[in-house]
């Protein structure tokens, strides 16, 4: 069995003392220097239950939609139909002295409309006139007969005008299929634009009248952030004693595993010097008995082996004459005095000193949690009275007195804007219903001309001579008139239609949308004499005095508060109400405040240290211990007596002579007994000697530094845990307060964006204006221009549809008089029959 290693530490520290570089190795290691915050869990707080989202105004955009080039063709003629300004002086005029608005003004503001009227009156009387004289010529067979004479140039004629009817019966068909979709969605856009207007209103109205319930609402939820930073506190004084605790325990366990090291080296150093001294004194004894018994046998054994007698002898013979001692262990140097000094040994007991020091350790989490209990409920007072600081909030809002004004005005435009919508949705149904019986009339127009197209091209393919009568033919051409008929008849209605959906939807986009979009109306109404003194916005709304409704709007849209546009008594900052350290100056300063001393931790008494320093005094590391192995390199007995034993057994058996074979196997006898009685006992006694050589031999030459290294950290870790402990106990303070800082923070945070975005917020109104244009222009103008426009096309493309069909209906008629045309326009005054075959 192998004796257990010693400990030992490599390296020595010569390049600085053995105290400074351990406290360099200590300040480098410092778990404070690297030890960070931990990040804190934002869920356990941002939990807040939502106030005032169900009041939102939800914000409407403009929907991209496959007539966006139909509408941006659209408001192109428009600005080409009205190229003025927005009328501020004419409005002025209008809404404060209405009697004084003269005619030329209105006359040369919508002179582009005048225009565009005047030629819908043409269109009016024209078309219906020409219809008319058309029938009375059809009555008397002058329109739409017959070609009297074929020429070689009716071909290229007909071509030509069917082509122009199919190109323009194209155009209807794109025209009336784009009414169609347009006059749908007006009618989809128009109720509920319509019933979107008294809602917002609405919901504007409730939103503000919720305002004391909603900052009441999110003062208590500061529930939420007390609850948790009440259950950390009843965590915070175990937490910081187990970091602290997990922090230090490795240079702690790491002393108190030295001590424990040198304790073991001092218990083994002391045995294996017992063992080798008791070996040192048995081999000795042993080997003044052992010398006796081989002089005796060396002295028979070559007396035997030399007689003349004793046959092939001389190489035993050899041997026998080295029958002698071969280590002498009366030569090793003594361990007398070092087992003096080493006497009574440990005298302190480590064990119990190190569970001492263990315990006394472990125990700091309980340390701490009742050295901080008192101010852990402190600062549980000190919470409570933030929840009434934080009530303070909602007493302190102001809002709520000063919204009546523009609850009023909400709930007037409300009350007034229901009948009104009511009579649009009333007549829109009118206009949709009329609007899908004139595309509807179009689409018949379309369909006769295709059919007219479709039949007369047919009978001309089928018929061989052009005066040959073809039923297909002259169906064509009926359908053709018919579609003339149609145009006619129902001219007057389109032209009335588009002109009144043009007249209505032109003015919106070109007066009320294009100055929405860039703000020219909120410039109007801000400039001062504009609107007569009943319609001052800014009274109504009982604005700040410093702020138009132009930059009432632009706060708004930012996201400001009511606050910060409404007039009120006193100035009002909600960022005043909101600052963190009036809330947390008091909490702060205790958790700032609070100590806590530690007691120092003793790993050794004066015992313990007495014994550490008397095994590093004893000399045990001085002792010559090659000389010891250098001896135990020498055999116990210099001839092998097996060997020797087993030559004489050998030799007994060729001998002649009786009796020297009988003295040869007594000698080999003896020596057997000589080799198993004391021979083999020595050797024993030689490897556990060896054992304790070799244990303190290596342990030797690290003794030294290791027992200073043992006693430099012990006094270290000593000195430096309670200072290293009251660091790391600041550094959890400061993130226990950073931790509960952050809660309040996100807390404050969180109701300065629920009364800035929802419960005290003006940007609903900014929202619902522009909802409002979103809804009336982009919705409901577009779509309904889109659709007077397109109908206004295909009214205007029915004159060339008329002239077109009723030329080409003559050449889907037989000819009169089949007469053939020559370049100089003469005619042969006889007719030429046609060969025919004969019918047998």
């Amino acid at each position: 069995m192998q004796a257990p290693q010693p400990r030992c530490v490599q390296g020595s520290a010569s390049a600085l003392p053995l105290h400074m570089s351990l406290a360099l190795a200590w300040v480098l290691l410092d778990p404070v220097r690297s030890l960070q915050c931990p990040p804190g869990n934002p869920l356990l707080v941002h939990q807040f239950m939502e106030i005032g989202a169900d009041q939102r105004v939800p914000a409407q955009h403009r929907v991209p939609s496959s007539l966006d080039p139909l509408y941006g063709v659209v408001r192109r003629y428009l600005d080409v139909v009205q190229q003025n300004p927005f009328p501020t002086e004419l409005l002025r005029v209008a809404l404060n002295e209405p009697s004084s608005v003269r005619s030329s003004q209105v006359v040369r503001y919508q002179a582009g409309y005048i225009i565009c009227a005047m030629i819908a009156v043409l269109f009016f009387v024209a078309v219906p006139a020409t219809g008319l004289c058309f029938c009375c010529c059809r009555r008397r067979r002058r329109c739409g007969g017959r070609i009297k004479a074929d020429r070689r140039s009716l071909t290229c004629q007909r071509n030509l005008l069917t082509f122009c009817l199919s190109l323009t019966t194209a155009i209807l068909l794109a025209g009336v299929i784009c009414a169609f979709i347009a006059n749908q969605r007006v009618k989809e856009q128009m109720e509920p634009g319509a019933q979107a207007v008294p809602a917002t209103l609405h919901t504007l109205r409730k939103n503000i009248g919720s305002i004391p319930q909603g900052v009441q609402s999110v003062v208590e939820q500061f529930a939420v952030p007390r609850k948790q930073i009440i259950g950390d506190l009843n965590n915070v004084s175990r937490g910081i004693g187990l970091t602290i605790h997990s922090l230090l325990k490795e240079q702690v366990y790491s002393v108190l595993e030295a001590i424990q090291g040198r304790a073991q080296d001092l218990q083994n150093s002391l045995n294996h010097l017992q063992i080798l001294n008791k070996t040192v004194r048995t081999l000795t004894h042993f080997q003044d008995e052992l010398s006796l018994a081989l002089r005796d046998r060396k002295e028979s054994a070559v007396s035997l082996l030399d007689s003349p007698r004793c046959t092939s002898c001389a190489r035993a013979l050899g041997k026998a004459q080295s029958l002698e001692l071969g280590a002498d262990y009366s030569r090793v140097p003594s361990v007398e005095q070092v087992l003096k000094t080493l006497s009574g040994l440990p005298k302190a007991n480590f064990p119990d000193l190190i569970d001492q020091g263990n315990s006394t350790f472990n125990s700091m989490p309980d340390l701490a949690v009742a050295k901080m209990a008192q101010v852990v409920q402190d600062l549980k007072d000190e919470v409570n009275k933030i929840s009434e600081k934080v009530q303070s909030i909602a007493d302190s809002f102001p809002v709520s007195d000063y919204t009546q004004p523009l609850n009023d005005a909400l709930m007037q435009a409300e009350n007034k804007s229901r009948p009104y919508l009511q009579e649009v949705k009333h007549y829109e149904k009118y206009r949709w219903i009329v609007g899908i019986v004139l595309c509807s009339v179009v689409l018949l127009v379309v369909a006769c001309n295709l059919l007219g197209l479709s039949l007369g091209a047919c009978g001309l393919a089928m018929r061989e001579d052009p005066s040959d009568y073809e039923s297909r033919g002259e169906a064509g051409a009926k359908f053709l008139l018919v579609g003339v008929g149609f145009s006619f008849l129902f001219s007057w209605l389109l032209i009335l239609l588009v002109f009144a959906t043009f007249l209505v939807g032109g003015n919106v986009q070109t007066l009320v949308c294009k100055n929405w979009a860039n703000q020219e109306i909120y410039k109007f109404i801000d400039t001062p004499g504009n609107l007569p003194p009943s319609m001052n916005l800014t009274q109504l709304l009982s604005l700040k005095r410093n702020l138009n409704l132009t930059s009432a709007y632009q706060e708004c849209k930012k996201g400001a508060g009511l606050w910060d546009v409404l007039q009120l008594r006193d100035a009002y900052s909600l960022e005043d109400h909101l600052h963190l350290s009036q809330y947390t100056r008091d909490f702060q300063k205790r958790l700032d405040n609070f100590n806590l001393h530690f007691e120092e931790i003793h790993f050794l008494d004066g015992a313990g240290r007495r014994d550490l320093e008397t095994f590093r005094q004893s000399g045990i590391d001085q002792l010559d211990y090659p000389t010891f192995q250098a001896e135990m390199q020498n055999p116990v007995v210099r001839t092998s007596l097996e060997d020797l034993a087993r030559d004489l057994e050998g030799l007994r058996k060729i001998q002649n002579n009786i009796t020297i074979a009988g003295r040869l196997a007594n000698e080999s006898q003896a020596l057997w007994k000589i080799q198993n009685a004391t021979v083999l006992i020595q050797e024993a006694l030689v490897v556990k000697l060896n054992e304790s050589v070799q244990f303190l031999s290596a342990m030797a030459p690290h003794l030294q530094p290791l027992l200073k290294r043992t006693m430099a950290e012990i006094a270290l870790v000593e000195t430096m845990l309670p200072v290293q402990a009251q660091r790391l106990l600041r550094h959890e303070i400061g993130c226990f307060t950073k931790k509960e800082l952050g809660y309040f923070s996100q807390y404050l945070n969180w109701v300065r964006r629920t009364l800035t975005e929802d419960v005290a917020s003006c940007q609903p109104l900014a929202t619902a204006l522009d909802n409002g244009r979103v809804i009336l222009c982009d919705r409901i103008a577009e779509p309904w221009n889109a659709f007077w426009f397109s109908l206004g096309c295909c009214t205007f493309f029915l004159i060339p549809s008329i002239i077109f069909a009723i030329k080409l209906t003559k050449h889907f008629r037989p000819i009169r008089n089949r007469l053939i045309s020559t370049a100089s326009e003469e005619t042969y005054p006889f007719h030429i029959p046609r060969v025919t075959a004969l019918k047998l």
